[in-house]
């Protein structure tokens, strides 16, 4: 079993940056993929950013050349760095794993990009 705890988020003003943070514990055997999904408000949940064990890193391509995700492996943790944020970024932010343990979600954090 594998927990993830979510911190960084909050609110923003357009144009503004958050750094979101995922730290893993429990079973870490091998985490072969980390990354962050997301859902806004009557919408489906999608993936934002997902990192590999070896560092091959996959975008959706409404944040690439915004966002950047990054995991140390010694620490087991995933972080995103959110720059040039916009209103539709607001959403619920949730940290994913998948492992030699299954696949795990973390319990979400909210981001909120208004003036």
């Amino acid at each position: 079993q594998v927990q993830l705890v979510e911190s960084g988020g909050g609110l923003v003003q357009p144009g503004g940056s958050l750094r979101l943070s995922c730290a893993a514990s429990g079973s870490l055997f091998r985490l072969y993929v980390m990354g962050w999904y997301r859902q806004a408000p009557g919408n489906q949940r999608e993936l934002v950013a997902a990192v590999t064990e070896g560092g091959f890193k996959n975008y959706a391509e409404s944040v690439k050349g915004r966002f950047t995700i990054s995991r140390d492996n010694a620490k087991n943790t995933v972080y995103l760095q959110m720059n040039s944020l916009k209103p539709e970024d607001t959403a619920v932010y949730y940290c994913h794993s998948a492992g030699t343990s299954g696949a795990s979600w973390g319990q979400g954090i909210q981001v909120t990009v208004s003036s």
